[in-house]
């Protein structure tokens, strides 16, 4: 799959936080209880994460007001709508799909996280959307499932590709060990699959699947996902045994009483986004493109930084699924790597000499060894002490004379006052 940039595309600042402050004051100011907690949960967390992204470059497009700001806003305008706006589009959205969109209160608090307190992280969003939407539709239509499910992605992660939840759940659709595992998903101290994108989001899909069979309600396949089977029977239960996810949703925990109005409030703000004056803030990958290639040798990030020019950084961005930046391939093990599509050019081109190269770090290592080798002094071997058994019939004087040693020698340090020797005398007949 290759990423295009998009030209056309606006690149907007979008407020300090003292206008966020502003903005919340002008808009809807009735937040509930709930939506408090929303602002501590895991879901906002993720949301927020994006602002500590490294690629956002402080690079921007030229500004098309033609396509990108039809309704002609002035930069930084905040437009409000009233709640009849609000429940119109929802329902044209509803018509559109088979998931029972809804619009309610709890949907409009988090509708309002997105355009109002939150508008910096909501650019940077919808431009990852750019990078990321095109491969998660595929998967779903692979598998014949609504394309709305992907903006489940963005309530997972933000669609943050470096995304790791306070309990260790990884990766755009933060899937834990076990369920990862579970749906193919390896993960060993070299490489974690659950970093993999297009990998993470076919087990992503498998999983909803599963849990659809048992549910037959994607709202409760959401709550499923979020919180587990096990939750979900528990609050089915509770609830009289009734399988719809506006029934159960007070027995689910906060979170996930959370997770559906998120669900449909992000499908609001991706297709309603103009709209609102929000404009995608495009990650560097955006500009210039990337290809994957595929390697079939043992291979480290600093092979590719020096032998292509590609820069650390970007190798870890698009490849966090190789956590020590070391790409264990092997002839029958291949593994894919992401690169700017410049590089994957220059990759296919020489390839195999990228698998030979060494770096710099390795050939000082190697001159290192080389001359610990010629400073080493190898030291004779040391000599170990002889002795002989006397056998019937020899004299000291024949033993001597087979060790290349003295008479007066061997009685020296056998302490002998004599010449006389016996059978089976043990003697000594060297002198360490």
């Amino acid at each position: 799959m290759k990423t295009k940039s998009f030209l056309t595309v606006a690149f907007i600042i979008l407020f300090a936080h003292s206008s966020f402050a502003q903005i919340s004051n002008n808009a809807n100011d009735d937040v509930s209880a709930q939506d408090t907690v929303l602002g501590e949960s895991e879901i906002m967390r993720m949301f927020e994460s994006l602002g500590d992204l490294p690629f956002f470059a402080e690079r921007y497009l030229e500004y098309d007001s033609a396509e990108m700001n039809p309704y002609g806003y002035e930069f930084g305008e905040v437009p409000i709508f009233t709640e009849d706006v609000y429940q119109q589009r929802i329902e044209q959205l509803a018509s559109q799909t088979t998931l029972p969109m809804v619009y309610n209160p709890a949907v409009r608090a988090k509708i309002d996280n997105y355009v109002f307190r939150f508008r910096a992280f909501t650019g940077r969003m919808l431009g990852l959307s750019y990078v990321y939407f095109p491969m998660f539709e595929e998967m779903l239509d692979k598998y014949n499932m609504p394309l709305e499910l992907k903006c489940l992605a963005v309530v997972e992660s933000a669609l943050n590709p470096l995304a790791v939840s306070r309990v260790g759940a990884k990766g755009l659709w933060q899937f834990m060990y076990a369920t990862g595992k579970q749906y193919g998903l390896k993960s060993n101290s070299l490489v974690d699959d659950r970093f993999d994108p297009m990998k993470e989001t076919e087990a992503a899909c498998r999983f909803m699947l599963d849990l659809y069979s048992r549910y037959k309600d994607w709202f409760l396949v959401l709550a499923a996902y979020n919180s587990g089977p096990g939750t979900v029977n528990k609050a089915i239960a509770r609830a009289g045994g009734v399988m719809d996810y506006w029934a159960i949703c007070p027995y689910l925990p906060v979170e996930t009483q959370n997770y559906v109005p998120t669900f449909i409030a992000i499908n609001y703000v991706i297709h309603y986004a103009k709209e609102h004056n929000l404009y995608p803030l495009a990650p560097d990958m955006l500009i210039s493109g990337t290809d994957t290639v595929t390697v079939r040798d043992v291979l480290t990030f600093a092979q590719l930084n020096e032998a292509l020019g590609v820069t650390i950084k970007d190798l870890e961005t698009y490849n966090p699924q190789y956590t020590k930046g070391i790409i264990p391939a092997s002839d029958t093990i291949f593994y894919v790597l992401r690169l700017p599509s410049q590089y994957a050019v220059q990759f296919a081109a020489r390839e195999k000499e990228i698998y030979a190269y060494k770096t710099r770090e390795q050939i000082d290592k190697e001159k290192v060894l080389e001359e610990a080798k010629k400073a080493v002094v190898v030291a004779p071997p040391k000599a170990k002490t002889r002795y002989h058994t006397v056998k019937k019939g020899e004299t000291l004087s024949g033993i001597a004379k087979k060790y290349k040693v003295s008479v007066n020698n061997i009685k020296k340090w056998n302490n002998l006052k004599s010449n006389t020797i016996r059978t089976n005398q043990r003697l000594r007949v060297s002198s360490k």
